[in-house]
């Protein structure tokens, strides 16, 4: 089983959602550390290989939480959000300039624990 490591506020992010859609994307993720992949889980597009987002709707509302698996021996979760995109369902720019900020972090813990 592959530790996880939350980076920025992303655990505390997901511990604000309904206890519904923390229950499946924690199934999701525990999946992710047993090197499966959930039905509610794609690839996110706009990072790069091996990083993916949970996907839950509940009550009307879209949750996403994006993380990475190939980087190292761990589990980075990246980012957890509220989707509220007033562009359909492209992933507003904040969230993703700061996915791919965390991602460059993650790939800095990574090497760090290499050596």
């Amino acid at each position: 089983m592959r530790e996880v490591v939350w980076l920025g506020d992303s655990k505390k992010r997901l511990k604000a959602f309904p206890k519904d859609v923390q229950k499946s994307m924690g199934d999701a993720l525990a999946a992710a550390q047993f090197g499966r992949t959930a039905e509610n889980v794609k690839p996110f597009k706009h990072v790069g290989s091996g990083v993916f987002e949970i996907v839950e709707r509940y009550k009307k509302n879209a949750y996403r939480m994006v993380y990475a698996v190939q980087i190292g021996e761990k589990i980075y979760v990246l980012h957890a959000f509220q989707k509220k995109s007033k562009a359909g369902i492209a992933t507003p720019k904040p969230d993703i300039d700061l996915i791919n900020q965390r991602y460059k972090q993650a790939q800095e813990l990574a090497e760090d624990e290499e050596e």
